[in-house]
């Protein structure tokens, strides 16, 4: 395996090219169809450092985001990434939403993660604004991080291994080679390239994952690729502004986290909304939805009544890569979790399919996995 492709240059393959890299003896080329890395899902997120709370036990997302978080947070303060952790308050406003709280935090306590409800009076001392009428749970070990940082800094050790990248570069056929190995069909700036041949190939396409997947895998067992686009909202007014995350109660079956409340690194901190769930048939729309923003204020008044509606504006748009109009969190039907795997039948393939939040955070210990499938 002393020759490696990764395909999509978003933080995860990123961190599997860099961590590929590292090994003695390998050559790991890195292909991405944008002219820089990380212009897709990567940097259109709330870059939250999740603490691994809604995706159940014994699902990959759990494990690759509560060892990608200590990751995170070891590797942000060795090499001076901007971060910080915020904590989080889940808020509920009813008896139903009390219940799914006590269902995370009895969770959070099965897998180690420090949570703990908050006094309502102590709540109402920090937050004043924070409507919190049923409860509040902390989550002590969420944060967030500077992306683009992160992905800077994975780009340059990957290449200080000796790592290559071709940027501008749109892979539109893969042949699995009688011998073992890949034949990689692109194009470069609207034109056909030569062919490249590989022994290892690691999908990491994010939003294009499924279709790069199609190329390779027999009709019976490809898949249709779905995607979430959800719009984020800024606010320009100085009051209510408070200074941690909060996430309405989880909605089992919904496919996100809800419209929630953000930071980011500034000083001080930028307040900011969402994301919210439409589903679209297009991996390139990213032009926001104006006729979003009356849904997304009823449900950022839920927990911030004294939210001044003017102050909120359409800001920008991300979308996620999923596998069907699944859940985001394991309390409901239908949950997806990563899939991380190779393929029976191509040994030297990894496939990586539906890797949305909590991606980001996973992104170092999904490097770590991926490395470990292939030589372990």
């Amino acid at each position: 395996m002393g020759y490696c492709q990764v395909i999509g240059a978003g933080a995860v393959g990123l961190a599997i090219a860099r961590k590929l890299a590292e090994r003695d003896g390998t050559s790991t080329l890195l292909i991405e169809k944008h002219e820089s890395a990380g212009t897709e899902t990567s940097s259109r997120n709330s870059e939250v450092i999740h603490a691994g709370l809604y995706y159940g036990h014994d699902s990959l997302k759990t494990k690759l985001c509560l060892q990608g978080k200590h990751m995170m947070y070891d590797l942000c303060r060795r090499e001076n990434i901007g971060h910080r952790n915020t904590k989080k308050w889940i808020v509920a406003q009813d008896d139903q939403q009390w219940e799914e709280l006590v269902k995370v935090h009895k969770f959070a306590r099965s897998i180690d993660v420090p949570t703990r409800f908050l006094p309502l009076q102590e709540a109402h001392d920090k937050e004043p604004d924070v409507r919190t009428q049923a409860g509040v749970l902390e989550s002590e070990s969420t944060g967030i991080v500077d992306s683009h940082g992160l992905m800077s800094w994975l780009e340059g050790k990957f290449q200080s291994l000796g790592g290559e990248t071709a940027f501008n570069t749109a892979v539109t056929g893969i042949e699995a080679l009688p011998s073992g190995g890949f034949k990689i069909h692109t194009t470069s700036d609207g034109g056909d390239s030569e062919p490249v041949t590989t022994e290892t190939l690691v999908n990491s396409g994010g939003l294009f994952a499924v279709p790069i997947s199609n190329m390779i895998l027999p009709e019976s067992r490809r898949l249709t690729p779905y995607y979430a686009k959800g719009t984020y909202f800024s606010y320009s007014a100085s009051h209510p502004r408070p200074n941690t995350l909060v996430y309405p109660a989880p909605r089992p079956g919904h496919g996100g986290l809800g419209t929630h409340l953000t930071l980011d690194l500034s000083s001080p901190p930028r307040v900011r909304f969402g994301p919210d769930v439409e589903w679209v048939d297009d991996p390139n729309d990213y032009k926001p939805n104006h006729s979003r923003l009356a849904a997304a204020l009823d449900e950022i008044e839920t927990y911030l009544p004294t939210l001044q509606r003017d102050a909120v504006e359409v800001d920008y748009c991300g979308i996620r890569p999923k596998l069907g109009k699944l859940g985001a969190v394991a309390s409901g039907k239908g949950f997806q979790d990563f899939i991380i795997r190779k393929e029976d039948g191509f040994d030297t393939f990894i496939n990586l399919l539906g890797i949305e939040s909590p991606g980001l955070t996973s992104s170092l210990a999904i490097g770590e996995y991926v490395d470990g499938l292939l030589y372990r």
